[in-house]
């Protein structure tokens, strides 16, 4: 499912046939669109279509060209319409220095009055940025709590300032123009933001993706912007529909999310398996502490799944490049669902990886390794750090003084009954990563650098 989180379908561009547009929209995979007012007679279109489709929502506010005529009566009306059922934001509201139609001072002055009328009515925003980042900024961190949530529209800037836009509790919304070939600074973008934080949009009808440039917009292309980021993050198109919608739910309120957790869940072309929430390590960099969602799969176990309900959800193994057994706990705490599974997944001619911290040897008081012989065909230790201090300060492990160098053993015992085995660190600071590929390569382990707040 796609979501277009920033639309204007209720502008006269779409008047002669608004509603074949609708229908490509969902045609298209587009499960919900949210139509942008930008005045405050666009605000009020915008909330009278959201109310004929049940899966269009309206935002309504005042687009930054058109604050030179507000006048008072203008946020009352606003702050009326803000309170119909289907409108989920405030906006779209900011500055525009790169036409100024209005002048910079009285931009800045409504930026405000709107961002708090949006602050009183408790809805997120929706920002407009155009050539105004640092005023922007300084404006956003003066009048808006982060908890309250947004999204930067139709992103432009650059990474840092992608980075203190995301610090803000702000969503990054990208565009059409990430298609276009001279846009190589926004793929950049793209490529270094975690999707976890993106947001996907047309803009309709402005800024139509390359296949449709110098034609008007409509949400149906939001669909050439997925694939854009997908191919740019190297993941599946069916990742980034799921993600991004997911993160457009969890701001805008739009449809339930699963309170299920699920036992397997597809990532790019791996199969991952969550067996368990438990874990003999309480690090300090993990996602779990903060949400019961990766990659928009909800892994917040209700009960831990038997072997048999976990080969019932595989279907057939082959179809992936490997089964990955990683989840939201230590899988290797269940080490016998690990074997089982992992045996039906080679007898049906599928590939299996574990991801493992590994203390299964500190677990079972012997070492298990010699087991999965012939089952696994490659593992994924999580070494976390170049000396014990930092590793017990980074992953407070259960087992305590002592637990560092059974992980180190691990990996160098590992070589000798699995054929691929790799150490990773994650991109802390305090974590001295050439002193850790060392310790991988002096144990014969690949090595790997996991980026900070990056999963899956």
């Amino acid at each position: 499912m796609l979501i277009d989180t920033h639309a204007h379908l209720e502008m006269r561009e779409f008047n002669d046939d608004r509603d074949d547009v609708i229908r490509r929209a969902r045609e298209a995979g587009v499960e919900y669109i949210i139509t942008i007012g930008t005045t405050v007679e666009s605000s009020r279109d915008a909330v009278v279509l959201a109310d004929k489709y049940d899966f269009i929502y309206a935002a309504v506010g005042i687009h930054p060209h058109e604050t030179k005529d507000i006048l008072h009566p203008a946020y009352e009306l606003l702050r009326h319409l803000a309170k119909h059922k289907k409108v989920v934001a405030y906006g779209e509201v900011g500055l525009d220095y790169y036409y100024e139609r209005s002048g910079r001072a009285i931009q800045q002055r409504k930026f405000r009055d709107m961002l708090r009328e949006a602050r009183e009515l408790g809805l997120p925003v929706i920002v407009h940025d155009r050539d105004a980042h640092e005023d922007t900024l300084r404006i956003l961190s003066e009048e808006w709590p982060p908890e309250l949530g947004g999204v930067m529209h139709c992103f432009s800037g650059d990474i840092e300032f992608a980075r203190k836009v995301m610090e803000r509790g702000f969503y990054v919304s990208i565009a059409g123009p990430v298609t276009f070939p001279k846009a190589d600074a926004l793929r950049e973008v793209v490529r270094r933001i975690p999707i976890e934080q993106m947001l996907i949009e047309t803009d309709a009808p402005y800024l139509a993706p390359q296949a449709f440039r110098g034609k008007r917009n409509e949400p149906a292309y939001v669909r050439h912007t997925a694939e854009m980021i997908a191919r740019v993050k190297g993941l599946s198109f069916e990742d980034v529909a799921r993600i991004t919608s997911f993160n457009a739910m969890q701001l805008f309120g739009i449809d339930k999310i699963s309170a299920h957790g699920k036992i397997a869940y597809p990532i790019r072309n791996s199969l991952y398996l969550n067996i368990t929430n438990r874990c003999t390590a309480a690090c300090t960099f993990c996602v779990r502490y903060h949400t019961d969602f990766v990659k928009g799969h909800n892994l917040r176990l209700g009960e831990e799944p038997t072997a048999e309900a976990v080969i019932a959800q595989i279907g057939d193994p082959a179809r992936y490049d490997e089964i990955v057994f990683c989840g939201y706990g230590e899988p290797l705490l269940r080490l016998d669902v690990v074997k089982a599974v992992a045996a039906e997944v080679k007898r049906r001619g599928g590939k299996v990886r574990i991801d493992t911290n590994g203390h299964a040897n500190l677990i079972y008081k012997r070492n298990i390794l010699p087991e999965l012989a012939g089952l696994v065909d490659s593992v994924s230790v999580s070494l976390n750090a170049q000396n014990a201090e930092v590793y017990e300060k980074i992953s407070q492990p259960r087992f305590g003084p002592g637990t560092y160098e059974a992980v180190k053993e691990f990996i160098g015992k590992a070589g000798k009954y699995i054929p691929e085995v790799t150490a990773t660190v994650v991109s802390l600071p305090e974590v001295d990563i050439e002193a850790c590929r060392k310790i991988a390569e002096e144990r014969g382990a690949a090595f790997r650098v996991r980026e900070y707040n990056v999963v899956g």
